[in-house]
């Protein structure tokens, strides 16, 4: 029997976390399906904490990566122009932001990673308004390095820091009254409250257990940013890139970002990238280098990252996440209703979560999802399970997938 974990368990620092769920070696995937070294096929709910919204080894984009590799494409290019650059761009232009009325927005490729497209979009607002509170709301995930973490509100993961993370202002998600309580106190000169840089706010709070804001609310915070000359900064890592049934999870919301973070999806096929789009007003305060990064010329997050866009040509596709969330939402809502120990379904698109009463339910029924072949993860505080399958995921596999669920929850409640 193959599949042996001592090599990771011996040099493999003790940092790591996801595979302590699923303790198995994996060695193919495809879709929704990731195979293991004993042929052990699972279904993946977890789609790579949201990055293979186009599932593993998406065939479209599989094939266009071979061709440029074959044709020796410019892998790597930190800022230079390529080929492939430009036609990412033209499409994400024409695709994305023409039908918005955005197509003047400037597109920024910051380091491969959210947070650190979330660090340049921190830096681009002080620079842009010479101040330095940011206001960030509870429950809310934005990364791990010290910007973005002093702006993530979990402290399992503040906990580790090393140094005070400052400089934020926290508020409280999706709530009028507490949104107006902090209009008072900015517009207060006794309040001691100096005026922020930037509000940043997840439109769907993924990490934070699927928390879906309110138009009245997301609206109320950009008329306070705007107010008071902060910039309004919307995180669409996660729960952006076709996740929540439109290419924004925010386009039903009637809101105009002064920037959008990008990163996850974006790529399509798994490899790295990050992106800011930037109200072009706010993106000239740059100068030439002032954020840099040795990785954000990645030629095949450019390739692939094209293909996934020809998803959004028309309304198909988003018709069809909108449809496979629904199919998850019902099974959700039987077992709401059946077991105590569900509390609460959300949703938006196929960006779901099921709440139950406890972590410890919770990792009981995780530890079971393994065991019958169904990869999925826990978010907050532990206590909620999120689903977040390929958007591409065949009904069949989903179905198969959702029975693995509702098992694994009868087996343990």
């Amino acid at each position: 029997m193959s599949n042996k974990i001592t090599t990771f368990e011996k040099n493999e620092s003790e940092i790591r976390a996801y595979c302590r769920a699923v303790p198995t070696v994996f060695k193919s995937s495809k879709n929704a399906v990731m195979i293991d070294e004993n042929d052990k096929e699972f279904i993946d709910f977890f789609a790579g904490a949201g990055v293979l919204n186009f599932g593993h080894n998406n065939p479209k984009m599989k094939e266009a990566i071979v061709d440029f590799i074959q044709r020796d494409g410019v892998i790597h290019s930190l800022d230079m122009y390529t080929d492939v650059k430009r036609e990412f761009i033209d499409s994400f232009v024409e695709t994305i932001l023409k039908p918005r009325g955005w197509e003047d927005r400037k597109l920024q490729f910051t380091g491969p990673t959210g947070t650190n497209a979330v660090e340049a979009a921190l830096k681009l607002a002080r620079k842009v308004t010479g101040r330095t509170e940011i206001v960030a709301f509870n429950r809310g995930f934005h990364g791990m390095t010290l910007g973005a973490l002093a702006c993530t509100a979990n402290n399992a993961f503040r906990s580790s820091s090393g140094v005070p993370l400052t400089n934020v202002i926290r508020d409280t998600f999706n709530d009028m009254e507490a949104l107006e309580n902090l209009r008072q106190k900015m517009f207060d000169l006794g309040s001691g409250m100096l005026p922020p840089a930037a509000f940043i706010v997840e439109p769907v709070q993924a990490e934070g257990g699927v928390r879906p804001a309110t138009k009245e609310w997301l609206q109320g915070v950009q008329k306070l940013a705007n107010d008071t000359g902060a910039l309004f900064i919307l995180d669409s890592i996660q729960c952006g890139s076709g996740r929540c049934g439109s290419y924004f999870s925010f386009d039903d919301l009637d809101v105009d970002p002064d920037i959008i973070i990008l990163a996850k999806g974006l790529g399509g096929v798994g490899t790295p990238i990050g992106m800011l789009v930037n109200k072009p007003e706010f993106d000239k305060a740059w100068g030439p280098g002032q954020h840099t990064g040795t990785f954000r010329g990645q030629g095949l997050s450019f390739v692939a990252g094209k293909v996934g866009l020809d998803y959004f040509k028309d309304e198909e596709f988003n018709n069809e996440t909108k449809r496979k969330g629904d199919i998850i939402r019902k099974v959700l809502d039987e077992i709401n209703s059946k077991y105590s120990q569900a509390i609460e379904i959300r949703q938006k698109g196929m960006m779901l979560a099921i709440e139950f009463d406890s972590a410890a339910t919770v990792k009981e029924i995780t530890g079971k999802c393994y065991e019958n072949g169904l990869i999925i993860g826990a978010c907050s505080t532990g206590e909620i399970i999120k689903f977040i399958p390929p958007l591409t995921i065949e009904d069949d596999k989903l179905n198969e997938g959702l029975n693995r669920f509702v098992a694994s929850v009868e087996a343990v409640l």
